[in-house]
């Protein structure tokens, strides 16, 4: 009886003893990899191997135990045998757990990398008996490290090899890492001794001490920068501009721990700004300050005048022979020129004031802290004293004037703009006031300009709208009292409004160019005229239509008149053209050409105003001409001014002796009429016989006298 509970407690401990071994077969079953247990002899033979060498090594466990097919040290890779074998041996002689990744060849031939773990197994005598571990695929893990490896090694020949600078660097200004370049960049041979030598970058590096302040601020309140730039200091003292973007880096619970970022030299780049700010600003030539920094200066100017309660003046200068001389000399001796005034002109006003060069040769002087204009008058005498002395270029003596307008802030204006207009507007009438002078702007100047202004803004308008009429002046034969022609004189009739004479207009129409089409306008419509007084009276009677100067350097003038004599069907002769003297001027063997090129088509020529302009009698033989028209100035004061009458017999005996014929303007009395007649001047025109008659009156005039 007493034996049964000693029984049922056996069969208890064997049940538990069973299901303990089960639940090891299971464990040893479902480990990942290969648990193993090897004799320690000479093939380490395989007396156990879990089911995990299947899927390990490519092999049936069956084909390793007992080294069947193959032993385990077989499929180890050869080059790994050797170290294996004597990080195990090493292991076993000192009794101690190993570990140790080697790679193995699988049976389909693969290469793998295992981790083998485990330990020699001893008997009661202290003699190692066997080994027993568990081998697993790390394959994966290797790669890893493997990529790993190689990224690090890259991203250190980038760090290395940056041209960029590259550091870290904590908040207080301790440099953490730096790359060789940022050490080469302040000047240092090595990051180490850039490390060592620069351990506060606040007080060290940067030249103004708050830009670190404002690195940290800005990084803090974004968490980067981008294009931070500082002048900083080299090793050698030196300095060069930098740029930095950096960022904060912090750990997982938002802790600052350093900041790390790139840095680029960028001293070139800001020189280079400097000196297209320099340039984009100054002129190339003088070294003054050029039109684009002239509206900043004269702002600068107006505030101070205004902070201050006192005037400035605007100075608008011009010189009168530049482009003379630059045409003629050269574009060298016409640079040397604008030096040596760009020169006397800084010299002639204070530091204060501004001398700019807008272009050309036109310079505006910017002249503050003035009370009232009398002020600046000594200031304007001495630079037109010193601009007028002699320049000397390459041995040859210059002479250059210069005319200037004035305009005064506030008085003649309240913004640049308008400063600056006014200023050329006076400018502009110290010209026609004879140039080398000053002029101060005015109301009336101003009355007088926008009613230029407005003309010409009309006279756009005025050939589209059909507003120009021509006049006809006879021209009188002293021999037979009987109209011989006459002048087509041009009339602007804008609708409803009264004629506006030529003076008004003409001088616009030349300076705008608006004189060509005009011009052109003229000769068509005074061919019109003569073809039908031609067909009407069956006699020619020759119109003669003024050419403007700068129609005349037309190129395409001889061509015009063809087309318009074809055009109008009108015969040559019938046409005069009559060129002012004055344009003989600038270039007398073109003006001669372009004569012998008109003469060609049979047009009939005349030189107008003769004796007032700059001709040179030597080449009054050469000229392809018909008539000479001299000057009313000589012909309206003949009763007072016996001199006159010396010049107008002279001119008559030299035309004749040039088989020209002389036509004399301005005839209004009966005195005059008969001191012309009486020294053989050949025809009249004036008020005497005629005024400028519209067409109808013309025509109608014309009419009676082929009547009678």
């Amino acid at each position: 009886m007493n034996s049964l509970p000693k029984i049922k407690s056996l069969i208890s401990i064997d049940s538990f003893l069973h299901d303990r071994q089960h639940m090891l077969d299971v464990l040893v079953e479902n480990i990942d990899g290969l648990i193993y247990c090897t004799l320690y002899d000479d093939y380490w033979t395989m007396i156990f191997a879990s089911v995990g060498c299947k899927e390990l090594t490519g092999y049936n466990r069956e084909d390793l135990i007992f080294n069947q097919l193959i032993s385990y040290e077989e499929i180890t890779f050869e080059a790994d045998r050797q170290m294996v074998r004597d990080k195990i041996n090493h292991a076993v002689e000192l009794g101690e757990r190993f570990e140790i990744e080697y790679r193995i060849r699988r049976a389909d031939g693969v290469v793998i990398w295992v981790s083998e773990r485990g330990n020699p197994i001893f008997d009661e005598h202290g003699e190692v008996q066997a080994i027993e571990g568990i081998i697993q695929n790390i394959t994966t893990r290797k790669h890893i490290e493997q990529s790993l490896r190689e990224a690090e090694g890259r991203y250190r020949s980038i760090f290395e090899n940056a041209i960029e600078g590259i550091f870290q660097s904590t908040r207080s200004g301790l440099y953490l890492m730096v790359n060789p370049a940022l050490a080469r960049m302040y000047g240092y041979s090595s990051p180490q001794e850039l490390m060592g030598v620069l351990n506060n970058i606040n007080e060290q590096l940067y030249v103004d001490k708050a830009r670190r302040a404002e690195f940290v601020q800005a990084i803090e309140n974004s968490h980067n920068v981008q294009n931070f730039e500082s002048l900083v200091y080299k090793k050698d003292g030196s300095t060069i501009w930098i740029s930095e973007n950096a960022r904060a880096v912090t750990d997982e619970a938002g802790n600052l721990l350093y900041y790390e970022g790139t840095v680029e030299d960028i001293t070139s780049r800001k020189s280079y700004e400097v000196q297209l700010e320099y340039q984009a600003t100054h002129d190339t030539l003088t070294g003054l300050p050029n039109r684009c920094m002239l509206n900043d200066r004269l702002l600068q100017c107006i505030n101070f005048a205004t902070r201050y309660k006192n005037k400035m003046a605007v100075a608008f200068l011009d010189l009168d022979q530049f482009k003379l001389i630059n045409d003629s000399m050269g574009h060298e001796v016409g640079d040397q020129l604008l030096l040596i005034m760009s020169q006397r002109l800084s010299a002639c006003v204070r530091e204060v004031d501004t001398v700019v060069r807008i272009g050309g040769d036109e310079f505006v002087i910017l002249i503050s802290n003035i009370d009232s204009i009398h002020d600046i008058m000594s200031s304007m005498k001495r630079i037109l004293e010193s601009v007028s002395e002699p320049c000397e270029i390459h041995g040859l003596n210059y002479l250059v004037t210069c005319s200037i307008g004035i305009s005064l802030y506030p008085d003649d204006g309240a913004d640049p703009t308008v400063l600056l207009k006014n200023a050329d507007s006076a400018m502009y009438e110290a010209k026609k006031a004879g140039r080398n002078n000053y002029q101060v702007y005015t109301q009336a100047l101003n009355e007088a300009l926008a009613e230029r202004v407005m003309l010409e803004y009309k006279l756009r308008q005025a050939l589209e709208n059909e507003e120009f009429i021509l006049h006809y002046q006879p021209k009188v034969d002293f021999s037979t009292g009987l109209i011989c022609g006459a002048e087509a004189l041009i009339r602007w009739q804008p609708q409803g409004e009264a004629i506006i004479e030529p003076m008004r207009f003409i001088e616009i129409a030349e300076e705008t160019g608006l004189i060509e089409k005009i011009g052109e306008w003229v000769l068509l419509n005074a061919c019109k005229k003569a073809k039908l007084l031609k067909d009407k009276t069956g006699t020619s009677i020759p119109i003669a239509v003024n050419v403007s100067a700068r129609q005349f350097k037309q190129a395409r003038l001889p061509h015009i008149v063809k087309n318009i004599l074809a055009e109008t069907g009108l015969p040559a002769e019938c046409l005069e053209l009559e060129i002012t003297e004055s344009t003989l001027i600038d270039d007398a063997p073109k003006f001669i050409d372009t004569l012998h090129v008109l003469k060609t088509l049979g047009v009939k020529l005349a030189i107008d105003d003769f004796g007032t302009g700059y001709s040179n009698l030597a080449y009054l033989k050469d000229f392809p001409i018909d008539r000479l028209k001299i000057d009313k100035a000589f012909v309206m004061n003949l009763e007072n001014d016996p001199t006159n009458l010396a010049i107008l017999k002279a001119v008559v005996v030299l035309a004749h002796s040039l088989d020209k014929k002389v036509v004399a303007e301005g005839v209004e009395t009966q005195y005059q009429h008969d001191f012309l007649k009486s020294i053989v001047c050949d025809e009249m025109q004036g008020h005497f016989f005629s005024r400028p008659l519209p067409e109808h009156e013309f025509e109608t005039l014309i009419f009676k006298q082929f009547q009678s």
